[in-house]
C-alpha cells in the first residue's frame, strides 16, 4: 500500500490565510513542505480517507488524480473533513466520465450529517433516497467502532475516536498484502478500550498516523499535542503494536502551537516520529 497525503493540516490550513503571527509568516516564507492544506489521504489510487474540502486542489498538486477512487473511509462530519459538495462535482450530472461507484463509509451520525447539510446547503434531494444515490453514483454505508469489514483488496477496522461524540468519529486501520496502516486523526489520547483492541485483534502497524494539532508548548485537550503524540509511539513501541521498520507520522498540524517544517521536523526527531508533508508519499 502506498498512502498519500493530500492535506497535513488542522481545519484553518496553515499558514491560516488571515493570520500573522510568527509561524504563518515564517512557513509563507519557507513554502514547500511548510504549506499545508485541510487533511486528507489517499491509499493507493482507490481509497481516499476523507472526502475533504481541498481534495480537488491537492489531485492537481500532487498529481494524484482521484478518477479511481472506489471507496472513501469518513472520519467524522465536520467541515474541515467532509465537503458534501463533492457528491454532486464527481457525478455525471457534473459532466464526470469514467468514474467509479464511490462506496462512502461513515458512523450513522456522519451520514446524517452529511445528509442534512446536502439537502439544505446543494440539493433538495434526500441524499439517502437510494435513487439519488444512482444519479450521483453513489452508495453510502453506515458502520460502527470496532467493526471489521472488507472492501475491494482492503481489510478495514474501525475504532472509536476521542472527538466530538455528536458526529461518532471513527479511526481506521487498514490492511492489505500483510501490511497494515492506522490511520488516527481527530482524536484526543487514545482510550483503553482502544489500545486492548489492538491487542484482542493482534494489530502490528507498518505505518501510524496521528492527530498533533497542538504544538510542543500546549497540553492535549480535544486533539493530541506534541507530546502526547510521542508518548503514543513509545507506547506503541514497548507495547509491540509496530513492526520492526514501522514509521509514524504527525499529521492535522494548527498553525498556532507547531512551528514551520524544519522546526516541527527537529523536535519529532528527538522523540521517535516523523512529520508528514502534503504529497508526501510513503510505501507500507
Amino acid at each position: 500500500m502506498i498512502l498519500t497525503f493530500l492535506g497535513t493540516a488542522a481545519a484553518n490550513a496553515y499558514p491560516e490565510a488571515f493570520c500573522r503571527c510568527e509561524n504563518c509568516e515564517r512557513a509563507r516564507v519557507l513554502g514547500g513542505p511548510s504549506l499545508r492544506k485541510r487533511s486528507a489521504a489517499l491509499i493507493d489510487d482507490d481509497l481516499l480517507l476523507d472526502l475533504g474540502p481541498d481534495i480537488m486542489t491537492a489531485a492537481f498538486m500532487h498529481g494524484c488524480p482521484l478518477s479511481s477512487v472506489h471507496y472513501c473511509l469518513q472520519t467524522h462530519a465536520h467541515a474541515d473533513h467532509l465537503d458534501p459538495s463533492h457528491f454532486l462535482s464527481r457525478s455525471p450530472g457534473y459532466g464526470v466520465i469514467g468514474a467509479p461507484r464511490l462506496h462512502f463509509y461513515a458512523s450513522p451520525a456522519t451520514v446524517h450529517r452529511a445528509a442534512r447539510t446536502f439537502e439544505r446547503d446543494l440539493s433538495s434531494d434526500s441524499l439517502l433516497d437510494p435513487e439519488v444515490g444512482e444519479r450521483l453514483n453513489l452508495e453510502i454505508h453506515r458502520i460502527e467502532a470496532f467493526q471489521s469489514f472488507s472492501i475491494g483488496p482492503y481489510r478495514v477496522t474501525t475504532f472509536p475516536a476521542n472527538h466530538d461524540p455528536s458526529v461518532e468519529p471513527l479511526l481506521y486501520a487498514i490492511e492489505a498484502d500483510g501490511r497494515s496502516i492506522f490511520y488516527g486523526t481527530d482524536t484526543a489520547t487514545l482510550p483503553e478500550e482502544i489500545w486492548q483492541a489492538f491487542h484482542r485483534r493482534r494489530m502490528r502497524f507498518d505505518i501510524v498516523v496521528l492527530d498533533h494539532t497542538y504544538g510542543p508548548e500546549e497540553p492535549g485537550s480535544d486533539h493530541l499535542s506534541a507530546h502526547q503524540v510521542a508518548g503514543h509511539v513509545e507506547r506503541m513501541r514497548e507495547e509491540g503494536l509496530l513492526t520492526e521498520r514501522a514509521r509514524v507520522f504527525a499529521t492535522h498540524i494548527a498553525h498556532e502551537g507547531n512551528p514551520a517544517h524544519p522546526e516541527l521536523v527537529d523536535f519529532a526527531a528527538r522523540h521517535g516520529y516523523e512529520v508528514a508533508y502534503d504529497g508526501l508519499a510513503v510505501q507500507a
